[in-house]
Order: C-alpha cells, then structure tokens, then sequence
C-alpha cells in the first residue's frame, strides 16, 4: 500500500540533518558561483540597456537604443556572418578528420596505443602556448613553414601568412582545428569501441562490404556521439578568444575578428560597453538558439 506524504512530511523530508549538512557544503561553491558567473551575467544584461562611461558604470537608461545603433553598424554584420563561417567550417573539418583518425586508431595494429597517445597531444597542451608557437611557424621572415617550403622547392615565395586578411583568416582557422581535433577523434574512437563487434561479423557474413557497414551501422550507432560532440565543438569555436587574438589580434584590418574578440575590442580597448553587453547578448542568443537546435535533435532522435 502506497504512502503519500504530506506537505508537512515532504518539508521534514527535505530539511533532515543530512540535507542540512549537504547544503552547508554546497554553500561555499554557489557563493562562488554567484559572485563570478552569475552577477556578471547578469551585469552584462543589464549594461546592454544602459549608458555606460568608460569604467563600465551605469549612468542612464537608454532602452534598446544600443541594440539599434549596433543593428545599424554593418562591421558588427560582418563579423558576425564571419563567426558563423568559422564555426562552420572548422567544426564541419574537425568532425569529418576526426572521425577518419577515430576509425584508424580502432583498427588494432602493432603500436597502436602510441598513436592514440600521441594524437591526445595537442588537446592536452595549453591552447595560449600553441597559439603562441604556430604563430612563430607562421612567421613570414624565420618561420619554420616558409623555411620548410623554400628550403624544399615547394614554393619560392611563400605568402606572408598572417599579413593578409584571408591568408590569416585560414591560418586561425588551422590552428583551432589543429587544437580542437584529437577530442573529436577520441570522442568518436570511444563511441566506435562501444559498437558490438556482433553487427559488424553479422554483416560481413550477410555480404556488406565495408562502406556498407560505415554507412549502416557505424554512422547510426555513432549518431548520439555526433551531436554531441558537434555541439560541444560548436560552442567552443564559436568563443575561441586564444588563438585569433594571439595568432593575429583580430587583424589584419579587423579581417580576422569574429565575435568574441571583437567584443574584447570594444569592451576594454574602446571602451564602449554598451555596444560589447549588446554583442555578449546576442552571441548569447545565437549559442542558445544552436544549443535548443541540438537538444530537440538530440532527443527526438533519442525517442525513435
């Protein structure tokens, strides 16, 4: 016979000693919380329907004045249109090498747990300091690329890299993707080892070749990986600061910005934080809307 709880009961329930105990514990991380995630946030909101000065202070009341001046400025257009080409095409490279690595490493050879070590390299390594050596590498005077194609005969007269807009345009894009790339293929070689070896010995035996197989099996039973991992990649290149600012610092000629660094720029070289809230907020739009794109995706997928 089933019991009900009363609201007197369920209030009892749900403040026992260890109930107490565990909120006591938890208080120190929500504090933290509060005060350096959530207030700033929240302070940002708030500065997008604001006049500030130059130190950030709240002065007036403007309404959504900043959004329509903002709206207004065909620069803030195109470093948007240039985010979104960059999330794109880097997540879109980092998905299809990365699940070509993935399926190399799951095939068993001699050595092959070393590889697997040596691919997590990049990922383990500090973002900043990567940033910082491939712009040594992409140095048009003693970079060891340019070296590396003179020496060699590939090239005579390499380009200055990171000197024209689209030329360090791609080189930022190599490097994120260089980056970003071994946690895709570690995030696919886990879903491939989570695959029954029975599907794969049934089709071979039922006649499927191989690219049958990846079709039919592989890529279905890898899909809830797939969103995911995308997803996850999706907002991290859409905010990767590190590698454009210290690869090119947004330039040439702001060519190279997209949006969180260009909200760096107005916030704290400009100094204009009305219009860097406005573009926090709807970078923040933008992610949401992608991240509920994904979740509904994600779940529908889930209930078939």
């Amino acid at each position: 016979m089933e019991q009900t709880l009363t609201p007197q009961r369920q209030r009892s329930a749900f403040w026992t000693t260890e109930s107490k105990l565990a909120y006591l514990l938890i208080a120190p991380a929500f504090a933290l919380l509060l005060v350096f995630m959530l207030y700033p946030i929240g302070y940002v909101f708030l500065m997008a329907f604001f006049k500030t000065n130059k130190l950030g202070q709240i002065t007036s009341f403007i309404g959504v004045q900043n959004f329509s001046q903002l709206f207004k400025n065909q620069a803030f257009w195109a470093v948007t249109l240039r985010s979104i080409l960059w999330t794109v095409l880097a997540v879109a490279f980092k998905t299809a090498i990365g699940l070509i690595i993935a399926l190399l490493l799951n095939v068993k050879f001699k050595g092959h747990h070393i590889y697997r070590t040596l691919v997590i390299i990049p990922w383990a390594s500090s973002v900043p300091i990567s940033a910082m050596l491939w712009q040594w590498t992409f140095n048009s005077e003693f970079g060891l690329l340019n070296h590396t194609l003179k020496a060699t005969g590939l090239w005579s007269s390499p380009p200055f890299w990171l000197a024209y807009p689209r030329t360090a345009f791609f080189a930022n894009m190599y490097v994120d993707i260089w980056c970003g790339l071994p946690f895709m293929a570690m995030v696919f070689l886990a879903g491939l080892q989570s695959i029954p070896e029975d599907m794969y010995e049934s089709a071979t035996i039922d006649g499927a070749s191989g690219w049958r197989c990846f079709w039919a099996i592989t890529l279905p039973m890898l899909k809830r990986v797939l969103l995911i991992a995308t997803l996850l990649s999706s907002l991290w290149t859409f905010n990767d600061f590190n590698v454009i600012y210290i690869l090119t610092k947004g330039g040439p000629m702001d060519r190279t910005d997209i949006l969180i660094t260009y909200i760096y720029k107005y916030g704290f070289q400009y100094l204009k934080f009305g219009p860097a809230s406005v573009m926090a907020v709807v970078t923040f739009a933008i992610l949401l809307v992608v991240s509920l794109f994904y979740a509904r995706y994600y779940f529908r997928s889930e209930d078939v």
